[in-house]
């Protein structure tokens, strides 16, 4: 896992490298300091010989400023890794997801998502911008003050080694308590930020219906649950201070008693075996040695929070996506035919619980299809498989007769327009989302599919046209508008086939049908395949399939399904029964 996430590093090794390096630096000269001290007093005070205190006060000095140095530089170092190696970590979580499939995406909730990439990345960013500076510093400050403390006095410096058995044990019970925690509430995080992105996505849904009491105990419950579970991880973690404050005292009492009486004893600092610049140089490395012990439990328990967080993250850097380009894969697309040969799929790849069951069909290319069926029919899943968005349980889904699992998936999708049910636009003017179709599209291409898609006429009514800037999701525009911009977005794309799933639902009945009569005319040689509720939307298709079940029920031209199909013509009637009732 750790070997995964430091590939992120890349760029910013030489930062990571040198940010421990010049540590190193800072940690030799605060060693040096309580030798030069304990010399300036045994030498220099002791002995009023005020040329050599004001020598050593001028290396003491020195080496102050130059240990700052050295520490700011390590800090700078430290900084730009940590921002460096976050970045690089984010951009290939991104990038990952780009990857996957809807069956990979359906793996992780999109609240999961957004919080993998922002708080968890935060965790782990701190974590390793402590380990390449502070977890250097600690351990390396640690020994060295223990060999210097040793060659002072080892009787001494033994005491050092009764305080490391106490924390190591106390550090091993409160990492182990407090990671289950933190595990648990980063999975609430994941439900926090679903609530946050319902409520803001159908803020107008919760102000309609008058839910914003119940909006504020649901997203309430899970801060609680939050704040509960974090809490207690923080309890178990705050055991940390009074174990390090018990140890480094004791350790100092304990020190400043026998060292004195090293000294007292015999009332002869040579006779003692310790003088007073070597006890105030002991007295130095013990409170080094013990704040190194707690910089050290520090990182213990900031990577307990951010194991978690490197969990969740390689995870996500771990899934494989399920569909790949073959080798050799074809790059041509001869034409908008298309073929499914006893196909059925299951999105839990259970043969007992199947979306689609045995579906044969032989669509011509320019043909234009009619799907219909109830909710929960498997009119969408249908479509999907046709651009390898899923991949079929069993059987094959053909493509200008070409087996879509032996198209290069990039191809064949450029080839494939859809217009889903959830018509998304995104921040930016007009003429950017219109361009997600063909970035190198001309004005007068994008006019043309304006036209084709009946939304020229709405847009020139924008004071700022084509230049009219979208809110994210679209919210500024109304629905059956954000349809058909979708609808000419698809149509940039110039593909063979083009599928519209329930994507004129918003759009009233006369525009339904000057959209399907430019069809006729714009693009004759594109397979379209309509998913619709209406009758209308489907009436002047060369093929209607009526589905139930996962299964094709009925299919033929729209007249000889009313003869033969009692299904298709209770639809029919009960529709046109609603429009004369309406009337």
């Amino acid at each position: 896992m750790v070997k995964k996430l430091l590939k992120s590093v890349r760029e910013y090794k030489k930062n990571a490298f040198l940010a421990p390096t010049l540590v190193l630096g800072e940690v030799v000269m605060e060693i040096l300091i309580p030798l030069l001290m304990a010399r300036m007093i045994d030498d220099g005070i002791q002995k009023q010989n005020l040329g050599f205190v004001a020598w050593m006060g001028l290396l003491l000095v020195l080496s102050s400023f130059v240990s700052l140095a050295f520490g700011v530089l390590a800090g700078k170092h430290a900084s730009i890794a940590g921002a460096g190696f976050a970045k690089n970590l984010r951009k290939d979580l991104f990038y990952k997801l780009q990857t996957f499939s809807f069956s990979n995406i359906d793996h992780f909730s999109s609240s999961s998502l957004v919080t993998r990439l922002t708080t968890d990345v935060s965790n782990v960013q701190n974590a390793y911008q402590m380990i390449i500076r502070t977890a250097v510093r600690a351990p390396f400050m640690m020994l060295f003050a223990m060999v210097a403390a040793f060659r002072i006095n080892a009787s001494l410096a033994l005491i050092f080694l009764g305080a490391v058995p106490v924390l190591a044990l106390g550090l091993f019970l409160i990492m182990g308590s407090a990671h289950k925690l933190f595990e648990k509430v980063f999975k609430t995080y994941d439900k926090l930020n679903l609530v946050v992105q319902e409520n803001v996505r159908g803020i107008r849904v919760v102000k309609s219906f008058v839910r914003e009491a119940h909006e504020n105990r649901k997203f309430g419950a899970v801060s609680d649950s939050i704040f509960r579970d974090f809490s207690r991880a923080e309890k178990i973690v705050a055991w940390n201070n009074p174990l390090m404050s018990f140890c480094v005292y004791a350790c100092m009492l304990l020190i400043s008693w026998f060292g004195a009486h090293l000294i007292v004893q015999s009332g002869n600092q040579a006779a003692a075996g310790m003088t007073t610049g070597q006890l105030l140089s002991m007295m130095s490395y013990t409170t080094m040695i013990l704040m190194s012990l707690m910089m050290v439990s520090f990182i213990v328990i900031m990577i307990t929070i951010s194991r978690a967080s490197m969990e969740r993250i390689s995870a996500v850097l771990e899934e494989e996506s399920q569909l790949h380009s073959p080798e050799n894969a074809v790059r041509k697309v001869a034409d908008g035919s298309i073929r499914f040969d006893h196909v059925s799929f299951s999105y839990s790849d259970d043969p007992e619980r199947l979306a689609l069951t045995d579906i044969c069909l032989d669509i011509p290319s320019g043909a234009t299809v009619g799907i219909l069926g109830g909710t929960g029919s498997s009119k969408s899943t249908l479509v999907q498989l046709i651009p390898r968005l899923y991949e079929a349980t069993s059987g094959r889904v053909l493509v200008g007769g070409v087996d879509v699992r032996d198209y290069d998936m990039e191809v064949l999708r450029d080839q494939v327009a859809m217009v889903l049910q959830k018509n998304v636009l995104f921040s930016g003017t007009i003429r950017d989302n219109l361009r997600w179709g063909d970035e190198n599209a001309t004005d007068e291409e994008i006019r043309k599919a304006c036209d084709a898609a009946c939304c020229s006429e709405f847009i020139s009514r924008f004071p700022q046209g084509y230049d009219t800037w979208i809110e994210q999701g679209g919210t500024n525009v109304s629905g059956g508008q954000r349809q058909r911009l979708c609808i000419a977005r698809a149509l940039l794309k110039k593909p063979k086939i083009l599928i519209l799933d329930d994507s004129t639902s918003a759009v009233d009945t006369h525009t339904d049908a000057q959209i399907r009569s430019a069809f006729r005319e714009s693009i004759p040689d594109t397979t379209k395949l309509i998913i619709a509720q209406r009758i209308a939307s489907v009436e002047d298709a060369d093929l209607v399939l009526l589905l139930d079940g996962g299964r094709i029920v009925a299919q033929g031209a729209p007249d000889e399904l009313m003869r033969t199909c009692s299904m298709y013509r209770e639809i029919a009637e009960s529709q046109r029964k609603g429009v004369r009732s309406n009337v």
